[in-house]
């Protein structure tokens, strides 16, 4: 056989091997992982897959220290250190910096809803988030703090959780100097200064800073009480009120009026009986439980519980908690 028709047959060979093959359409999942079952159209993306179940991340962030599996994904995340934010949406002005997420985005103001759950009925923008969900109804909660064992169904939700072990509250509150281990929780607080109240019951009309706040208020109108007290059998709608009443069994009144001594086992029952005494409405701290008579004198007073001094002196770079402690202070350097 000449070198010629050895080639050709060789090439009719391979031929009729690929056509033994079976025949897979495009788009088709034909790669699925041992570990996780998640299937792919192309044997890289399973490789590249692979490497999450591997814990190798060999690309590490120069400014975070951050690590990854793959380059492209670190460089994704250094656009978070850059501050660009090249994308933005035309409805509400959010910038995103990739394309995809603000195209994930925009899917809020469509309303379009495609995914449900099976268990609840309740819709999502994204598949993601619906399978988020679903681990609530499964039970199953696989990341554990080492620290207080409490169980999460997200790595996330822990890695947030963790932080208040760490003691570190980088979001600081302006006004009256409450810290917070995120920076949501601080947003969400400083709707209290402002006294904006968005949302509101459309049957009783009362009014709440946060949408949480509100459906978990709708419970009470529903009459369903689905937190029982095993020691008197009284009902409640919602867990916090069941914790409350707890106290009341405990025997524990830790709550005191200041002007007759008379103790509560609950601070709203105490603040109820001083504005019967006094005729003022008061304000309550809700770290030491310390009374003032206007909403001022407890701003004032939350600054005592931080550790934080931002106001600084300008002549002398001594630091304060508060901005009257700043003012007092610069009269030394204004006296003749």
């Amino acid at each position: 056989m000449t070198s010629t028709q050895k080639d050709q047959h060789g090439a009719r060979s391979q031929r009729s091997q690929e056509a033994d093959k079976p025949h897979r359409r495009k788009g088709e999942k034909t790669y699925s992982c041992d570990l996780c079952g998640k299937s792919f159209t192309e044997a890289g993306s399973l490789k590249r897959h692979q490497l999450i179940h591997s814990g190798v991340k060999p690309y590490s962030c120069d400014l975070c220290g951050k690590s990854f599996t793959e380059a492209g994904s670190l460089k994704k995340h250094q656009l978070i250190h850059s501050g660009v934010k090249p994308y933005s949406c035309d409805l509400c002005g959010k910038s995103f910096t990739e394309g995809g997420n603000l195209k994930k985005h925009q899917l809020i103001h469509s309303g379009v809803k495609p995914y449900s759950c099976d268990e609840c009925g309740k819709d999502f923008t994204r598949t993601g988030h619906l399978k988020s969900h679903q681990l609530i109804h499964s039970g199953v909660k696989p990341y554990s703090c080492d620290l207080c064992g409490k169980s999460f169904t997200e790595a996330g939700s822990l890695k947030k959780h963790q932080l208040i072990h760490s003691g570190v509250k980088p979001y600081s509150c302006e006004l009256c100097g409450k810290s917070f281990t995120e920076g949501g929780n601080l947003k969400k607080h400083q709707l209290i200064h402002s006294g904006v109240k968005p949302y509101s019951c459309e049957l009783c009309g009362k009014s709440f800073t946060e949408g949480g706040n509100l459906k978990k208020h709708h419970i009470i109108h529903s009459g369903f009480k689905a937190h029982s007290c095993e020691l008197c059998g009284k009902a409640f709608a919602q867990n916090s009120s069941l914790q409350r009443h707890l106290v009341t069994h405990s025997g524990i009144k830790v709550y005191s009026c200041d002007f007759c001594g008379k103790s509560f086992s609950d601070k709203h029952y105490r603040n109820i009986h001083l504005r019967i005494r006094t005729g003022i409405d008061v304000s309550c701290c809700d770290q030491c439980g310390k009374l003032f008579t206007t909403g001022a004198q407890l701003q004032q007073h939350m600054f005592s519980h931080t550790e934080e001094r931002p106001y600084k002196c300008d002549l002398c770079e001594k630091t304060f908690k508060a901005p009257n402690q700043l003012k007092k202070h610069q009269q030394i350097h204004t006296r003749k």
